[in-house]
């Protein structure tokens, strides 16, 4: 039996039932690699050794898909993520998935999205190698643990001037302009705006009630004249359970993404996303004097933590509670202290 690295990544080459075995360890530190080399060597020895099964992403990727159709919720995004990573790892074997090439992927995914984005993609192969071990599909230490996460400025966000919101709605085809419209005065999701029902809308005392599809908690939201008014439009065109939908098709929605990108190029905005229009929608009350707990309600987050990133947008606010101190426009006089003065208290 023996160790040897190839790259940055340990193997280790032993004969197990007549058999020659060369396997990753995943490791690309020697002394994991020994621990794994004492593993290998322990199960031959007592003989419970089992040969590592040879499965490719691909593959695996499609038996996993069909397990988190049953128990994720997100199933429709790990589809998507799932997708960035055989484009790049391609017909690759689990074992062959190294730490050097997953920081490979990471480096070259961060140039074209935000850390947080990549940071989730990597979650997601981790959880998959977690999976993949547990079906004893994959042997070995996974190869994510080794490789740390991009850091993330969850305080940078993009929002909306008015002006830009003119802008857009301007190069907007009419459904389009509603549904932006909408989401910068409700500040729900696009999931959320493309599954509203008209069972959720309570046009008498101007509220939705949904229920927020991240957290699975039921929300009432409020609707202001500008939401109020898009609805009753809509309403006039009710075809259908869904409030919004393709006028062409007779479908509700399930993405607008191609619309919303040519319309921001024709209105040169650039990193303009759905998303963008929920910070818009936070952004705005915090400046305009809302206190943080309501907003994190408005927004249905399950912690205020989350809410916080918003707090930093109020600094007017801030200023105007500081001034609030000032009871007099009179000068404080400062009296210059005597030379000889005598102490009140000994």
């Amino acid at each position: 039996m023996a160790i040897y690295r190839r790259g940055r990544v340990w193997y280790v080459d032993y004969y197990a039932r007549g058999e020659r075995v060369q396997e990753s360890t995943g490791a690309t530190n020697r002394r994991e690699a020994e621990k794994f080399y004492a593993l290998r060597r322990s199960e031959v020895e007592r003989g419970v050794y089992a040969k590592p099964v040879i499965i490719s992403l691909a593959e695996f990727g499609g038996r996993y898909l069909d397990y988190a159709r049953t128990h994720k919720r997100s199933w429709k995004r790990d589809e998507q993520m799932l997708g960035q990573l055989q484009s790049f790892f391609g017909n690759a074997n689990l074992g062959d998935i190294s730490p050097l090439r997953i920081e490979d992927y990471q480096q070259k995914r961060v140039r074209e999205v935000c850390p947080s984005t990549v940071n989730r993609e990597l979650a997601l192969l981790k959880h998959m190698f977690n999976v993949a071990e547990r079906w004893s599909l994959h042997r070995g230490s996974n190869p994510v643990r080794l490789v740390k996460f991009l850091r993330e400025d969850n305080l940078k966000f993009q929002t909306l001037s008015e002006e830009e919101e003119r802008a857009l709605l301007d190069e907007c085809p009419s459904y389009l302009q509603d549904m932006i419209v909408f989401a910068v005065n409700t500040g729900l999701r696009s999931g959320e705006i493309f599954n509203l029902k008209w069972e959720d809308v309570d046009f008498e005392r101007k509220r939705l009630k949904v229920i927020v599809r991240k957290t699975r908690r039921p929300l009432e939201l409020p609707l202001n004249e500008r939401a109020a008014g898009v609805l009753q439009a809509w309403h006039g065109m009710k075809r259908g359970p869904f409030v919004f939908f393709n006028q062409v098709t007779g479908d509700h929605f399930k993405d607008v993404k191609l619309g919303l990108k040519n319309a921001c190029k024709r209105a040169g905005l650039k990193g303009i996303t759905w998303h963008t229009f929920r910070h818009t929608f936070a952004s705005r009350l915090t400046r305009s004097g809302v206190d943080i707990v309501t907003v994190k309600e408005l927004l249905g987050h399950s912690t205020i933590v989350v809410t916080m990133r918003y707090a930093h947008s109020n600094d007017e606010t801030k200023r105007r509670a500081v001034g609030r101190l000032s009871t007099s426009d009179k000068p404080v006089t400062v009296v210059p202290e005597a030379q000889n003065a005598v102490p009140l208290y000994q």
